[in-house]
């Protein structure tokens, strides 16, 4: 490593992103990890304790003082990034396990994959590899922190495994790539295995159980566009869950500055004046991860299904993905 980086006080940093890709690059130069199904933690070691952070700089030593406890041994003024996540019975990355940390049936992991300062040495612009090289010899084995591992070509070989065990997806990152915070350039890109992403949450339709579907969209600029009605994916405990997240964002006004549509559409996914009649309006604070088949010509979503609701991200980051 060069001696002649730049100094700089460990602090949180703004997360480089992964750009969604429909297929990843395939060839020297790049490096493959898993993607894993968890939230993004960044560990960061002032003076003297170790601090974990959020995406969004949320504090969470609190919930997780074992990961903070064991990383104790990391040098003044060091800041790690990677994923925060919650292995089932099966040892698999489970997002709802995640959210409720405290179940006896979780096994909570802190998966690193980036070094971003180093005894106070700035490395955003040291290349990947290197600093994948440093972060190898900087940590520890331990029961709670663990290095995620990447690997060089074939990629196909990459995706069997994926396959084969049921996993996300995966990250393709370029070997030589600067750690660019809060930026989406391409030089890191994910795939998944279905088509998924996180929509904002701007209504439902009520039931019995708390919802009978969920009403989603995502941000064009600084308006919110209507994208589907989510009705797959529920079961009861889930309806009466979300219901309970979202009955106190009620707000008399849609926050979709498309609706309501003139025409149901081909197949029923539109939104009319007579159907919004029945929706419950709520503030666009939450997210929803929605797995579907395809985006129509009308930007609208075919055969949706719920899979859990995130409030790790800002709202007003999420756009069409694909």
């Amino acid at each position: 490593m060069a001696r002649n980086l730049p100094e700089r006080n460990a602090d949180f940093i703004e997360p480089m992103e992964c750009l969604p890709a429909e297929t990843l690059p395939d060839g020297s130069g790049w490096l493959y990890e898993l993607k894993l199904d968890g939230c993004r933690l960044q560990a960061v070691k002032g003076s003297a304790n170790v601090v974990l952070y959020s995406r969004r700089r949320k504090i969470l030593t609190g919930s997780f003082s074992y990961i903070a406890d064991e990383l104790a041994y990391l040098p003044p003024q060091t800041v790690l990034d990677g994923e925060l996540v919650a292995l089932g019975k099966n040892g698999k990355p489970n997002f709802n396990l995640l959210q409720n940390f405290r179940s006896a049936n979780a096994t909570i992991r802190f998966f690193v994959f980036d070094i971003l300062i180093h005894q106070g040495r700035e490395l955003l612009k040291v290349p990947l590899s290197a600093r994948r090289a440093l972060l190898s010899s900087v940590i520890r084995p331990g029961w709670f922190v663990k290095v995620s591992e990447a690997s060089a070509p074939p990629l196909r070989d990459m995706w069997r495994f994926v396959r084969s065990q049921g996993l996300e997806g995966i990250v393709a990152k370029r070997a030589d790539s600067a750690y660019e915070p809060g930026l989406r350039t391409g030089l890191w890109r994910k795939q998944r295995m279905n088509r998924c992403q996180e929509f904002v949450v701007g209504g439902y339709i009520p039931s019995g159980l708390g919802i009978d579907s969920l009403i989603v969209g995502v941000y064009r600029g600084k308006d919110l566009c209507f994208t589907a009605g989510v009705r797959a994916g529920f079961v009861p405990a889930t309806q009466r869950d979300v219901f309970e997240k979202l009955k106190h964002l009620t707000t008399p006004k849609c926050p979709f500055v498309n609706l309501p549509e003139k025409e149901p559409g081909r197949w029923g996914q539109g939104l009319t004046a007579e159907n919004m009649q029945q929706c419950v309006w709520v503030r666009p604070e939450l997210l929803a991860e929605i797995e579907f088949m395809e985006w129509t010509a009308g930007d609208h979503l075919r055969h949706t299904s719920f899979v859990r609701l995130r409030d790790d991200k800002d709202p007003r980051n999420v756009i069409r993905e694909t």
